[in-house]
C-alpha cells in the first residue's frame, strides 16, 4: 500500500525553465559563449547542476561555473518560476487524507527548499531533500530517494516517486519504489515514457484519482 508521495521539483510541481535558462546564459554570458534558447535548455536539465555546468561550458571546471550559477539564479528564480496547474490543490488534498509527502529534486536544495515556501507548499511537505542530503549523489542514484523514505517512516515500496523525466524513473527504479510520470515541461536525452513507468498520468491532478487515501 503506498502510504507517501515523493516528488521531483523542475517540471512536476513548477516551471522553472526560464529562471533557468535566464542563469545558464548568464554563465555562458561569462564565458563568452552566445545564449542559448529556453527549448535548448529544457534539453540539459534533469541530472543536476554539475552536469549541466559541464554541457553549457564545456572544458571550464564545473565547480566554477557552479558557483557562478548560484551567485546568479537568486536573482530570477523567485520571479519567474511558477506552479504548473493543479499542484496546489492536488496536494492538499493528499496530506488532507494522510499520506507523507517529501521533494526529491535534483536542483540545489537550499533553492528549492526556498521556492517551495515562496509558492506556498510548504505546509504539505515533510522533508526537501536535494543531492547535498546524500553525499552529493544525484538522480538516478537512488540515494536521495531512500533517504526521503527513510525519514517519512515508510518502506520504498509503500512511496510513489513522481517525476517527469526518464532520470526520475531510473532512480525510483533503483530503489525499489513505484514510479508515475506526470507531463512536464523538460525533454531531457532519453524519452522518459520509453525508461518503463508503472503510470503516466494525463496531469497532475491526476494523483487525487489514483491514492484514496491512507489505510490505518
Amino acid at each position: 500500500m503506498i502510504r507517501a508521495a515523493l516528488f521531483d521539483f523542475d517540471g512536476t510541481l513548477a516551471d522553472s525553465f526560464a529562471p533557468i535558462t535566464a542563469s545558464v546564459n548568464h554563465v555562458r554570458g561569462l564565458h563568452g559563449l552566445p545564449a542559448l534558447t529556453e527549448l535548448a535548455v529544457r534539453e540539459l536539465v534533469g541530472l543536476g547542476l554539475p552536469q549541466l555546468m559541464r554541457d553549457i561550458v564545456p572544458g571550464v571546471p564545473p565547480d566554477a561555473t557552479a558557483e557562478e550559477y548560484r551567485v546568479h539564479h537568486p536573482t530570477v528564480m523567485l520571479t519567474q518560476t511558477t506552479l504548473l496547474p493543479g499542484v496546489p490543490e492536488t496536494l492538499r488534498t493528499l496530506a488532507a487524507r494522510g499520506y507523507r509527502l517529501a521533494v526529491c529534486s535534483n536542483k540545489r536544495v537550499d533553492f528549492t527548499r526556498v521556492l517551495i515556501d515562496a509558492l506556498g507548499l510548504g505546509e504539505f511537505f515533510a522533508e526537501v531533500l536535494g543531492p547535498d542530503d546524500v553525499g552529493g549523489a544525484a538522480k538516478p542514484h537512488p540515494a536521495m530517494l531512500l533517504e526521503a523514505a527513510r525519514r517519512l517512516g515508510v518502506a520504498p515500496a509503500e512511496a510513489v516517486y513522481v517525476g517527469d523525466m526518464a532520470v526520475d524513473v531510473h532512480a525510483a527504479r533503483a530503489g525499489g519504489m513505484p514510479v508515475w510520470l506526470v507531463p512536464g515541461g523538460a525533454s531531457g536525452r532519453e524519452n522518459p515514457l520509453a525508461a518503463g513507468p508503472d503510470r503516466a498520468l494525463k496531469d497532475f491532478a491526476e494523483l487525487a484519482d489514483l491514492l484514496p487515501g491512507v489505510t490505518p
